[in-house]
């Protein structure tokens, strides 16, 4: 039986009340005094708590509201999480300054600033959502704890809060529910600030810090954000982090640079990571560098850290349909094409700091001879069908159209988005035949249904090998929830053969002298190029690719990926029977969308790779922002104002700040030399909470949960700032000896402190890492000693140590300039070719007509004199676009001649129309006249 013990007057209190009441969940109520001590071990009183069955204690408010949702049946979403986090640790600091302010000191216009910033980020929130509550269509637990959070402030009409409309609107759906007034009433009499019982309980309350010193003229540096820092460290605890941190550096070698080619080691753990190939034949947008290269990145980097012998290989997916038509749309050959846009791609990522072991590409003869190997494998072991297969194919384009090039009605769950291989929205596998109203993506034409024999992966002949493998890479890696769900619902449906061969051209030909006229399917074939990447690196790429003993492999992904890395390629390979090294852990992120809608290269809607280092913004802070809400749980979205609102709280405020101040206290007070440290308790407290943090970061960071290890980091930096605001060593150090000495220890702690953030932010912000190693003159050996076993915050720069140049990390992102470049990336552009394509559109519609009578001759063999009349027309028609376009085919024969006026192309005459245009309107303009100019062209030829 649980029991709660919660205090009058307290507004933790008021939260878990609130969600008991609206939970349901089964539990005695105890009310006590604020200074009642209920939890044993804890030194002071801490309320609400809640004591459990099993005799432990939760003291938190946070947490036991999340455990009570849990129990209740609720488990907590990813975005309910994140919003109990902003609540803890932005919210909560702010409403704490706040109440001080109006109830202690009366000043209610200064508690209502205190609580400004806060008030508009939950308002812009809001705003973005359709939903009335914070995360779906009901109240979640996030909703009333952020709602008993402010009711003390909110239910008072006297402040003015300004205009935050959705965040009153939202405040009173939540107050309406009986759970919600019945708590009010029972902590706060219903009286919010007004109340006595709150006006007593905050009287016993420790000022909050920015309340110790309103005049700030004196602090070095802006305030940070107050630390959450009520974690309860046990005496042990203390003691342990006491002895940790005076070993000092361990006598460890340092980690040594890597020497190519990296190959597995006996005795160590080697692991082999793959981030999923980009398609060559389009610049990647943010969301695909997160979902892949990007999180790969991270892993390998903190596995180097580390000391583990890790190898990264990725490359260019670069043969099938979607590169013919690239091709043909730039009037390139498909290995142009591919050689174009590696060198894009590979840019992209070395700018955004992607640290591959090796960066590959399909293309490659490797390529063919181990595609082909394996293939014949399967062909031996009776593990390929043939059949003669109906597929879709488009007049109009005169080829079988991929599966990715068919879109149409799922025919499961109606989704009219579909493409011919798989739904994404109920994530069932299709044929492409079997899609409602199927159109060509490329002409929007409906195409026509053809027979082909083919060869299939007899995947139900290899599903009992499968799912045997399964049970034991699910039950013993790190395979993210998504992924296991993806995987065990193509289980659950049963598995049926699988197309392996494409009627094209462009592809990895199949040996087989019955389909020679045909190329391996690029599923089939693409997840093969990690395997010739590898042996395009080294060529005992055996080692790693046939050697599961020895090697973990960690897989990255988008989720639309899983099942052809969890099923499709594992068959092949196990039907292969060659020893192959199959997926350990496989980890799936969900979508990355833009703003509020998704990214659109051909509406000019959001940031593209080669765009980011266009904004002036650095790769480090594109780098810790889509990390920050990498969607590891649900779809994410990037936003420009929380991307501000990020770099300015996080990284300038609170770890930049952090840094900034250690380092500036040893350079300005103790000539660039960290001074003697006499630890206090207080101190002795702080290490065994930063080395809480540690161990938490490494032990996520173990099982590739990479944003919520970068919270660990900046709840460090949070303590930081919370342990300098306290001790205001800047004060201390014009006092006496005693006062002097405590600014002494104050400053080395933090910058030991800094220093370690130095290491844990590697994987995270490469480039400012090695800014303040190299500020801080921090020793080679600290990364082997610091991320050793569980981890180990020790004394890496003691008394003595010289420390280098100390400057500001980061930068503020100001609201007009985070403006401009939202209007930049929000789709109100529109391309040159878009605003040509409209101002000439009466011009081009005789395009299809001519084409078309031109095409109708030649095929019934006309005498070449009619054809040519009506090719004569068709090149008029072409010479009168073009001087609409203002390419005068004529020699120019105004040539040297002054002050000569051109009348205004159509094109700019269309600009002003355009520009207001609706961006779907444009894209439908844009593919239609594609088509015009396409029928035209081909026609000609």
């Amino acid at each position: 039986h649980m029991k709660l013990f919660v205090s009058e007057g307290n507004p933790h209190c008021l939260k878990v009340l609130a969600v008991l009441k609206l939970t349901g969940v089964k539990c005695d109520v105890q009310h006590v005094n604020h200074e009642e001590k209920v939890v044993p071990h804890l030194s002071r009183p801490t309320l609400p708590a809640l004591l459990l069955p099993s005799g432990m204690h939760l003291f938190s408010a946070n947490s036991i509201c999340r455990y009570l949702g849990e129990v209740s049946g609720q488990p907590s979403s990813d975005l309910n999480n994140q919003w109990l986090e902003w609540e803890a640790s932005e919210l909560q600091p702010a409403v704490a300054q706040a109440l001080h302010l109006a109830v202690l000191q009366g000043k209610g216009s200064e508690a209502s600033s205190a609580l400004q910033g806060q008030l508009s980020y939950l308002e812009q929130s809001l705003c973005k959502k359709t939903t009335p509550f914070l995360t779906a269509e009901i109240v979640s637990v996030a909703d009333v704890v952020l709602w008993a959070a402010l009711y003390p402030i909110l239910s008072d009409h006297g402040l003015v809060l300004g205009d935050q409309g959705k965040v009153q609107n939202w405040f009173e759906r939540v107050g309406m529910l009986a759970a919600c007034e019945s708590a009010a009433q029972e902590v706060l009499q219903g009286k919010g600030l007004k109340s006595e019982a709150l006006k007593a309980y905050m009287q016993k309350q420790p000022a909050p810090p920015h309340s110790q010193a309103q005049k700030r003229d004196n602090q070095p540096c802006n305030s940070p954000e107050v630390a959450d820092g009520d974690r309860v460290m046990s005496e042990e605890e203390i003691l342990s982090a006491t002895v940790t941190w005076a070993k000092g550096l361990a006598d460890r070698p340092m980690i040594s640079d890597r020497q190519h080619p990296i190959l597995p080691k006996e005795g160590k753990r080697n692991i082999l990571v793959t981030s999923a190939l980009p398609y060559v034949n389009n610049v990647p947008h943010l969301g695909n560098i997160i979902g892949c290269v990007l999180s790969a990145d991270v892993y390998a980097r903190y596995g180097r850290l580390r000391g583990w012998n890790v190898l990264y290989v990725c490359g260019t997916d670069e043969y099938g349909t979607a590169t013919e038509n690239k091709a043909r749309e730039e009037g390139l050959t498909p290995q142009q094409i591919c050689d174009k846009y590696h060198t894009v791609h590979a840019s992209i990522y070395q700018w955004f700091q992607v640290d591959f072991d090796y960066f590959g590409r399909t293309t490659t003869e490797k390529q063919t001879q181990i595609a082909q190997n394996i293939f014949w494998r399967l062909h031996e072991r009776g593990f390929l069908l043939e059949d003669t297969v109906e597929q879709l194919r488009c007049e109009m384009c005169q080829r079988f159209l991929a599966d990715r090039f068919v879109e149409g009605t799922c025919p499961f769950c109606a989704y009219p988005e579909a493409r011919g291989d798989q739904c994404d929205k109920c994530g069932k596998l299709i044929n492409a035949v079997e899609l409602q109203e199927p159109k060509c993506k490329v002409c929007n034409q409906t195409p026509v249904v053809r027979s082909s024999k083919h060869l299939f992966l007899d995947l139900p002949k290899l599903e009992a090998p499968l799912e045997q493998w399964l049970e034991k890479s699910m039950g013993s890696g790190d395979w993210t929830a998504n992924a296991k769900q993806i995987t065990r619902s193509w289980l659950r449906d049963g598995l049926k053969p699988r197309c392996i061969t494409r009627d094209l051209k462009w592809g990895t030909p199949v040996p087989h002298p019955d389909f020679s006229d045909k190329v391996f399917y690029v599923w089939f074939d693409a997840p093969i190029g990690y395997l010739s990447i590898t042996a395009n690196y080294t060529d005992q790429w055996e080692k790693w690719w046939k050697n599961p003993e020895q090697v973990e492999l960690y897989n990255f992904m988008a989720k639309d990926n899983v099942p052809f890395h969890s099923v499709v390629f594992p068959c092949s390979l196990l039907g292969a029977q060659d020893n192959y090294s199959l997926v350990n852990h496989l980890v799936a992120t969900e979508y990355l969308n833009y703003e509020d809608t998704k990214f659109s290269k051909s509406r000019g809607v959001g940031v593209f790779g080669d765009m980011a280092k266009d904004t002036g913004i650095p790769s480090d802070v594109w780098r810790f922002y889509l990390l920050y809400l990498r969607p590891e749980g649900q779809d994410s979205a990037f936003s420009w104002a929380d991307m501000a609102i990020k770099n300015n709280s996080e990284l300038l405020n609170n770890l930049g700040n952090f840094i900034n101040r250690a380092g500036m206290f040893v350079s300005k007070f103790f000539e660039n030399c960290v001074p003697a440290m006499d630890l206090q308790p207080e101190d002795k407290r702080l290490l065994a909470l930063v080395g809480w943090e540690l161990k938490q970061y490494i032990s996520l960071m173990d099982k590739v949960k990479i944003r919520d290890s970068l919270k660990c980091i900046l709840n460090i930096s949070r303590l930081g700032n919370q342990y300098i605001q306290v001790n205001e060593p800047w004060k201390k150090i014009k006092g006496g000896d005693t006062d002097r000495q405590r600014a002494g220890t104050v400053t080395g702690v933090s910058v030991n402190i800094a220093c370690l953030l130095s290491v844990m932010l590697l994987p995270y912000m490469p480039t400012v890492c090695q800014t303040i190693r190299e500020q801080l003159n921090a020793p080679p050996t600290v990364t082997a000693t610091m991320l050793q076993g569980t981890g180990n915050f020790v004394c890496c720069l003691p008394a003595g140590h010289h420390i280098g140049v100390v400057s500001p990390l980061f930068q503020k992102l100001e609201a007009d300039q985070i403006e401009d470049l939202k209007k930049r990336f929000g789709g109100q552009q529109v391309s040159t070719m878009v605003v040509r394509i409209y101002s000439t559109w009466p011009l081009i519609r005789p395009f299809p007509h001519q084409g078309e009578k031109v095409r109708a001759l030649k095929g019934q063999k006309a005498e070449k004199a009619v054809i040519a009349v009506e090719v004569d027309k068709l090149l008029d028609l072409k010479k009168q676009l073009a001087l609409a376009e203002g390419k005068n085919q004529e020699p120019d024969q105004t040539k040297g001649t002054k002050n000569t006026q051109h009348a205004p192309s159509p094109a700019t005459t269309a600009q002003a129309v355009i520009n207001k245009a609706d961006p779907e309107r444009a894209k439908e303009l844009t593919l239609a006249v594609a088509e015009q100019v396409r029928w035209g062209a081909e026609a000609e030829n």
